[in-house]
């Protein structure tokens, strides 16, 4: 008898790769790694919420940044599995969780501070922890960590 099984690989596909004009890849502070994100992403200009990661090494350099989710104008959606796939095949050391709110407003709301709690957990059980979440609005921005709600 004879049964037939899947064999599957697993690869990062880069899809593009762009030079930004920022001061440093280190991020070494919240308005570096919110300087890198609307270069990257541009989210203060964003209708819709849109949540993502970037990805770092041991030194805190950007390797990598991947938008997870785009959602509506006030709610995204996001599950620690997709936000972890990405980090896991970047092989980051951590990571920094960023959305925007399209309001402007970067006061972060109720679902805001139950999701950083739950990323906070999975990247303490995966190893890859979270450092920062950013909340990025129109030329402003809301570190988590810089409040002391990480």
């Amino acid at each position: 008898m004879s049964v037939t099984i899947s064999i599957a690989k697993i690869k990062l596909v880069r899809e593009s790769s762009h030079r930004y004009d920022i001061a440093s890849k280190r991020m070494s502070s919240p308005e570096a790694a919110a300087e890198a994100i609307n270069a990257a992403l541009d989210l203060q200009n964003e209708a819709q919420e849109v949540l993502g990661t970037l990805f770092l090494d041991t030194k805190n350099n950007i390797t990598g940044v991947m938008e997870v989710t785009r959602g509506t104008l006030s709610a995204s959606l996001s599950h620690p599995r997709e936000i972890f796939k990405g980090a896991i095949l970047h092989n980051a050391a951590s990571i920094i969780l960023f959305h925007n709110h399209p309001s402007g407003d970067v006061t972060p709301s109720r679902e805001d501070l139950l999701i950083t709690e739950r990323i906070v957990k999975c990247g303490q059980i995966l190893d890859i922890p979270m450092l920062d979440h950013i909340i990025i609005g129109y030329n402003r921005h809301y570190s988590l960590k810089e409040h002391d709600q990480i």
